[in-house]
């Protein structure tokens, strides 16, 4: 392996600076989560509401968690005794470095978070101002507090208070090291008991890695620990402290170099430097060799690949492999620990954010994880024995095996009962999509067999692969065998149980086939001979015909493929229902809300009729969601305000809806600030809806389009579809870039 897989860009001091104070200074604001538009709602946020909620507190604690933001925020708190690689540079100094860590909270696990600096460097004065506010907090992230002092502050805050109190700089670096302990063990093929450890950094995160490896399994004889002076050992005086003693062991070895003869393993937690080459050639075949020094490391993969290429390495660096990253463990223990209220982080739960973590390294990575490495192979290996901090999976797995572990050895005062119900809400919290597939994918019955028409697409091919893994049913890809298969080779994709067809190997039925496509067409301009050439060449006139023969339950096609010339050739071959027309619906997700747009998929401008039909399917959608559908007709006008001849086409829609007597609400004509604000049924108390609406039936295509478009790049919102409602059979058609998560997505959408 060569070094450097791939280079992150330099950030320069005036970049930085500039990125601090551009806009409004600093990484954080504190944004409300009520709405506070009217004088009543002012009554309610503060005097004289908020007396009710103060009341209840008093009488019980715990129900702070209930009324307050408590259970979902952690203080980072410092002293700025030892930050970063500058050292105590003040409380003050540091205080950037605490924004970013409680912008990580929110970015990576959904958990509000503030700053708070201390500034004083008496360990006693420090604890007392944090126990005093401690209980403000659901969890306290001590943060860049020296050595020793930050091993007694800890101790004594977690026997002062009753919620998580967690120093990361000592437990977040172990945790991840020894999830990479875990793996590298296991590609080496090694006896995780047996192995022989050298920890080179007596500081607060060297003790912790050598504590949490130990106690994980390690022989403690196997293990020794090394300051600046050497191995720590029975017998010595020299720059012993009563801390180091308790690590002291019985070995000949008195430099680094002696420790490391043999070693299986060294973790570098020191300075730049600290390794040798000649260190490392005396290790044992296959040395595992985490130097993990910032910013520099004890030694560069570089220097380490030129005498002992057989090496796994792990560094503290993102432009190497396997970076050995707190962010991939604090976020997730904390976002356990709160979701279930410990008054604690034990042992137990530490050791299964590691495994968690661990695990999670030995399956198939995400397509958004491999777009964020580009030119890296991600694959359980010498060169990937840890996830990379973006990987989407780390708050499901993490926090789900923390909140076990919390429960299990009683520190939990809340109790989940379904952890798989949890795994989605965790899940949600970072991708608000989850929540509409969810109640879809719970919605559709499993064992459908679906076809995925552009079967040679590696993204296809994903697609079917977790449709067939979830269990969901059966997958059938459409495409030529040899082609697939090459594909799948590529990217060591098995697949196994999942059905290849193609219209040439199908010669006992291309007959049949080319007899039905031509009864539907023959009055249509189409020869037989033109059928038959469709049959063989056309996927979509061959996958229409799988549905047709209900040979399979549903098509997703359109990968890599015009939509408009895709949706225009499927109209050929696949019927409309009766009484019903081709619908798009778009479903808009903002963090827990979702909101329906549907759109007349492939007319410019709709008539009355064609928006009433519009309305009851996309209400019919909803409505097997599981959702209650209330129905908005979109226009510049509000109920005749503006009467036009467009306007007049959409009101006269609801009269028509009027006539029908349906089932779910309805109302119109209406601009968007209407259907979707409180404001609008109090300036119009006669509207029939009794909730904000949650579809919007757009008059045209072209404002659909737009207004979906514009929602999704000012907005924060994930958009979803467009989802084709009108087909006789199970068709939906995705866009040419789409991911396998989306054709997939598609595949569950199609069962409705």
């Amino acid at each position: 392996m060569s070094g450097k897989n791939q280079q992150i860009s330099k950030v320069t001091k005036e970049e930085a600076l500039e990125f601090h104070r551009s806009g409004k200074p600093g990484k954080l604001e504190v944004s409300p989560i009520k709405q506070l538009a009217t004088v009543r709602d002012l009554s309610l946020a503060y005097s004289p509401g908020v007396g009710f909620p103060c009341l209840e507190i008093e009488k019980d604690p715990d129900l702070a968690y209930e009324y307050t933001s408590k259970g979902n925020f952690v203080a980072v708190i410092s002293n700025g005794t030892a930050v970063l690689g500058f050292g105590d540079i003040g409380a003050l100094a540091g205080k950037p470095v605490m924004e970013g860590k409680s912008v990580l909270f929110k970015r990576f696990a959904d958990i509000d978070s503030i700053d708070v600096e201390v500034e004083t460097r008496d360990s006693d004065e420090l604890i007392n101002v944090v126990k005093n506010i401690g209980r403000t907090w659901g969890g306290i992230n001590l943060e860049d507090i020296r050595g020793p002092e930050c091993f007694y502050i800890e101790k004594k805050l977690q026997e002062l208070l009753d919620i998580p109190v967690f120093h990361d700089d000592q437990h977040g670096t172990a945790i991840i090291s020894l999830a990479a302990v875990i793996n590298a063990a296991k590609v080496t093929g090694r006896k995780f008991s047996d192995m022989k450890m050298v920890v080179n950094g007596a500081g607060a995160a060297g003790i912790s890695c050598y504590k949490m490896i130990r106690d994980y399994g390690l022989k403690p004889e196997n293990c020794i620990l090394c300051d600046q002076k050497g191995p720590i050992y029975k017998g010595r005086t020299d720059s012993m402290t009563e801390l180091k003693e308790q690590f002291a062991v019985e070995t000949s070895a008195r430099t680094l170099t002696e420790a490391l003869k043999g070693a299986d393993l060294v973790l570098g937690l020191s300075v730049k430097g600290a390794f040798t080459q000649e260190m490392i050639k005396g290790m044992a075949p296959n040395p595992i060799v985490f130097a993990m020094a910032n910013p520099e490391p004890e030694i560069t993969p570089e220097e380490i690949f030129e005498v002992r290429p057989d090496a796994i390495i792990a560094t503290g660096r993102s432009d190497y492999p396997n970076q050995v990253n707190n962010v991939m463990c604090f976020p997730f223990l904390f976002r356990g620990a709160l979701d279930v209220r410990a008054t604690q982080i034990n042992q137990d739960m530490k050791m299964a954010a590691a495994e968690a973590i661990a695990k999670l390294a030995e399956l198939a990575v995400p397509d958004e994880v491999l777009a964020a490495y580009p030119g890296r192979k991600l694959e359980f290996g010498r060169q990937y024995i840890l996830p990379t901090p973006f990987d989407p999976r780390l708050i499901i797995e993490v926090a789900s095996e923390v909140a076990k572990a919390a429960m299990k050895t009683g520190v939990a005062r809340k109790k989940i009962d379904d952890i798989e119900k949890y795994k989605k809400a965790l899940r949600s919290r970072l991708d608000p999509s989850v929540n509409a597939i969810t109640l879809i994918s719970e919605s559709v019955k499993s064992n459908k067999k679906v076809c995925f028409a552009e079967g040679e697409e590696i993204e296809s091919i994903k697609a079917a692969v977790m449709w067939r893994d979830g269990g969901h049913g059966k997958a059938l890809l459409l495409g030529k065998r040899d082609r697939i298969d090459q594909v799948a080779t590529e990217n060591s994709i098995n697949l196994s149980d999942i059905e290849i067809v193609n219209a040439s190997e199908k010669k006992d039925d291309i007959e049949k086939y080319i007899d039905l496509l031509y009864s539907k067409l023959q009055r249509k301009g189409m020869l037989r001979s033109d059928c038959e050439s469709l049959v063989k060449k056309d996927r979509d006139a061959f996958a229409s015909l799988l549905l047709e023969t209900k040979e399979v339950d549903s098509v997703i096609c359109g990968v890599g493929r015009s939509y408009t010339n895709v949706i225009s050739n499927v109209e050929k071959f696949s019927p409309i229902k009766k009484d019903s027309k081709l619908t798009g619906i778009s479903i808009l997700v903002h963090k827990n809300h979702m909101l329906f747009i549907s759109d007349t998929a492939n007319s410019e401008l709709a008539s009355s009729e064609e928006l009433v039909q519009n309305a009851i399917q996309t209400a019919q959608f909803v409505t097997k969601m599981g959702i209650k559908p209330r129905v908005a007709f979109m226009s510049y006008s509000n109920f005749g305000s503006n009467v036009r001849k467009e306007s007049e086409r959409v009101a006269n829609a609801v009269k028509i809806l009027d006539k029908m007597k349906v089932d779910f609400e309805y109302e119109g004509e209406m601009l968007p600030s209407t259907a979707l604000t409180k404001n609008g049924k109090d300036a119009y108390p006669f509207s029939r809806l009794t909730e904000s609406a949650n579809i919007l039936i757009m008059p045209g295509l072209h404002s659909a389009a737009i207004s979906s478009s514009l929602a999704e790049s000012l907005g924060n919102c994930i958009l979803i579809g467009p989802i084709l409602s009108g087909f006789e059979n199970s068709i939906q058609i995705v866009s040419p870039y789409a991911k396998a998560r989306d054709i997939f997505n598609m595949a569950l959408i199609s069962g409705l």
